[in-house]
Parts: C-alpha cells; sequence; structure tokens
C-alpha cells in the first residue's frame, strides 16, 4: 500500500510547481489547446519596494488571474487597475481569448465587475456552516 504524506512547509512551493508543471505536461499531450505560460508582473516603488503584483496563467485560451495584491498605501490610484490590464494584455500575445478569476473579497468583487468581469458561479456558506458569511464569487471577461 502506498503512504500519502503531506509535504514539509521548506519545500511546498517548489512540490506544487513540479505537480502544475507535470500536469500541464500530461494534458498538453493529449488535449489541443493555446500556449501555457505562467507569469508574475510586479510594480515597485521609488526606493524599489514591492508595491503591487500580479500572478497568473494561461491555459486552453483562458487567462487565470491567481492573485492581485496592492500595497494599501498605493490603493485607489489606478495600480489594480494596471495590473490587471498588463496580465490581460499579456495573455492576449499567447493567444487567449478570455479571462478568469476568483475571489472572496466584496470589494474585489466590485473593482473586477468595473473592469468588465461577470460571475458565472458561487459558492456560499450555509447560516449553519462557519464563516456564515463567506461567499466566493467566480468571474469571468472576454478578451
Amino acid at each position: 500500500m502506498m503512504t500519502v504524506v503531506a509535504v514539509d512547509e521548506s519545500e511546498r512551493s517548489q512540490i506544487a510547481n513540479a505537480i502544475e508543471t507535470a500536469l500541464l505536461a500530461s494534458l498538453a499531450r493529449s488535449n489541443t489547446q493555446a500556449e501555457n505560460d505562467s507569469f508574475v508582473l510586479v510594480h515597485k516603488g521609488q526606493s524599489s519596494a514591492l508595491t503591487g503584483g500580479v500572478t497568473g496563467s494561461t491555459s486552453y485560451g483562458w487567462l487565470l488571474i491567481k492573485t492581485l495584491w496592492v500595497d494599501e498605501m498605493h490603493r485607489g490610484g489606478g495600480l489594480g487597475k494596471q495590473l490587471v490590464l498588463a496580465a490581460e494584455g499579456r495573455a492576449r500575445e499567447t493567444g487567449c481569448h478570455s479571462a478568469w478569476l476568483d475571489t472572496s473579497s466584496e470589494t474585489a468583487h466590485s473593482f473586477y465587475s468595473h473592469l468588465g468581469y461577470s460571475d458565472f458561479g458561487v459558492l456560499a456558506n450555509e447560516e449553519d456552516q462557519p464563516p456564515s458569511d463567506h461567499c466566493r464569487w467566480f468571474m469571468k471577461k472576454a478578451l
């Protein structure tokens, strides 16, 4: 019998990347798809400190925006929009026709809605499921 074990925290990122790479290679051999790519785009301030960034990946003609973060001091000035538009532009360059993401933040949900994203699914906890007010929106946009 095989043993399944948890990966030590020091190796998680490296092992997770290896699993994702192996999966994408396997899928590429068995399915027609556009270019697969993972990327990180960042913005740095005058002192070279990280002020924002977006991570994403492309597969089957879709951009997945995995994470978007903007430093609290730089929010509301258009940096988040600039990062999302840059990710969308990169995705278009690799042949993507659409983008998708998920968020559990009401503020982020509103932000993405203003950028043209619309809901295609929602996961919400029931009243008896903690936390009872948790909701995750799945959103998409044609590029």
